[in-house]
């Protein structure tokens, strides 16, 4: 059981390694080439935002690198130094896309909205999921107790999961909402929007692997629960 654990775990770390890899890879080369329009991706994030009639975000810098994101709370654009200073694809793209997640939360995008909700509840399965299955595998020789110990890990993770899933349609939703203003409004040339989107996949990969990767590992909880169970 714990070699299986394991072997998932190594796996789908080295696929996101490979995959963060490639992003990083592609967001430093595109990052490299300045748009025609010439914003900057704070300028990006602030005409997006009044395309959309959306005035009570603010967009602001914050530390890290590929750190950006919208926060539905404080209503605020977050965009990395590079990005919120950058003149380039990169920028732009990212900008974009952060402004997409701004842009549903004011449509009440029904995934998003679900996304929000699952957010707390989240937060804990996260933290307790992985120490009660764990507890619930040391002791699964110990009699029927283990196994109820072991359901509700593979409860509580199964939450986590449902959480990677529906990120899925928020962050592709968010994308999409990005490249599509960007052609529309002319502030990227047919090159640069395929770049854009281009630098947007491989950023759409890191979840799309998180997912996965939590489908599998619930699955292989769930087949340990269940022969346990015929046993």
């Amino acid at each position: 059981m714990t070699i299986g654990i394991i072997a998932i775990s190594l796996l789908f770390m080295l696929i996101g390694m490979m995959v963060q890899f490639q992003l990083k890879s592609k967001f430093t080369e595109y990052g490299k080439v300045a748009t025609s329009s010439g914003l900057s991706g704070k300028e990006i994030a602030e005409k997006m935002l009044r395309d959309n009639g959306i005035y009570d975000v603010q967009v602001i810098s914050v530390d890290g690198f590929l750190s950006d994101h919208y926060d539905p709370v404080k209503k605020t654009v977050n965009l990395s130094a590079d990005v919120f200073e950058g003149r380039n694809i990169s920028a732009a793209a990212v900008a974009a896309h952060e402004c997409g997640h701004a842009v549903q939360h004011a449509t009440a995008y029904s995934m998003l909205m679900l996304r929000s909700k699952l957010v707390p509840v989240t937060q804990i399965s996260t933290t307790l999921s992985q120490w009660i299955i764990l507890a619930g595998l040391g002791v699964m020789g110990f009699g029927g107790g283990s196994q109820t110990i072991l359901l509700i890990g593979i409860l509580l993770f199964a939450v986590t999961t449902l959480f990677t899933i529906v990120t899925l349609p928020v962050e592709f939703d968010a994308s999409a909402r990005a490249l599509k203003w960007l052609e529309g409004t002319n502030l990227a040339t047919s090159v640069e929007h395929d770049k854009a989107k281009d630098a947007l996949k491989w950023a759409a990969l890191t979840y799309v692997v998180a997912a996965v990767s939590s489908v599998a590992m619930l699955a292989y909880y769930i087949m340990i629960y269940s022969g346990r169970n015929r046993d």
